[in-house]
């Protein structure tokens, strides 16, 4: 194992800001690999961790493929991690908005800039992604449709779902997007979760990722669990449960849970008085791919998503 650091930004209070970046095996680029990006997102280091862990006994027991380099980032955020927020501590700005970065613009601009640099070129990348509303997923790949998306690929990961969306103008200054266009095939793995580690949905991800990386051959003589013929399906064509009314929300199904036309998956109740204000509907046969997971909720807010045929 190779261990380095990629940037290193002075700080007048704390220690000093750093990437680190874990290297294993040696020759072409093969793949890299990016956990949080953002200072929730525990599950994402945590998967990485386990990552390099796992990797560095490979390398040991030269089960890592010839000529392969892999490079495993665990965290792009730590200072917003150690304060638990979100976004950039300073000015509330996402990294994963600022790609392909700008090595003289604004501290997350050059973070980006130094992050890019350092993955750039690889065959593959994959990032630990973590949805923009607070909820619990069905493990997938997700990718935008750039016209470079490697979707049979996408399924060697061995989840249930491949979910391809077509990129807005917001979307051009995500990691995901600028890796396609310079020829990296970038896939985004939503594992479930942020802030749980000690979840299902976490090793599930660390054997798909394990899976893609013995299926693309940059890892050997590991016998790895058998995985699902994903599903691929259009971000546009699920449906959207919003909430009526704002409220505490109790939520009643969870993701991968079969619902039927009718039936009661939620309900809103009144803060104050405790009564059910609102029965949270769904509108059709399906399964539940998204759903919200934080006990306040506002009028409009998204509850859950639906698979449906």
């Amino acid at each position: 194992m190779k261990k380095e650091i990629i940037f290193n930004m002075k700080s007048p209070y704390r220690d000093d800001f750093r990437i680190h970046a874990f290297s294993f095996g040696k020759g072409a680029k093969s793949l890299a690999i990016v956990g949080a990006m953002r200072g929730d997102e525990i599950q994402q280091q945590y998967i990485c961790s386990q990552l390099i862990k796992t990797l560095t006994t490979m390398e040991e027991e030269n089960k890592i493929s010839p000529d392969c380099k892999i490079t495993v980032i665990p965290s792009a955020n730590p200072f917003s991690m150690n304060i638990g927020k979100r976004f950039w501590a300073l000015d509330g700005t996402d990294i994963n908005r600022m790609f392909p970065g700008y090595d003289l613009g604004e501290t997350t601009q050059r973070i980006a800039a130094s992050l890019f640099k350092a993955i750039e070129g690889y065959e593959y990348g994959i990032q630990l992604a973590s949805f923009y509303m607070p909820g619990d997923f069905i493990p997938h790949v997700r990718m935008l449709q750039t016209g470079y998306e490697a979707i049979e690929e996408a399924r060697l990961f061995g989840l249930p779902y491949v979910c391809i969306r077509q990129p807005i103008p917001f979307d051009t200054t995500m990691l995901n997007y600028n890796w396609q266009l310079w020829g990296t095939k970038a896939f985004s793995v939503y594992g479930g979760q942020t802030n749980n580690i000690e979840d299902q949905s976490t090793n599930l991800t660390i054997d798909s990722i394990l899976r893609f990386m013995k299926k693309i051959r940059v890892i050997q003589n590991f016998k790895q669990k058998p995985g699902f013929h994903a599903m691929i399906m259009a971000e546009e064509k699920l449906i959207t449960v919003k909430a009526d009314k704002g409220g505490i929300f109790y939520r009643l199904k969870s993701p991968n849970d079969n619902v039927r036309a009718g039936e009661i998956i939620g309900n809103i109740i009144h803060p104050y008085e405790g009564n059910i204000i609102s029965n949270i509907i769904s509108p059709e046969d399906g399964i539940v791919f998204f759903g919200h997971n934080k006990p306040l909720v506002l009028q409009g807010s998204p509850l859950f998503k639906i698979i449906v045929d």
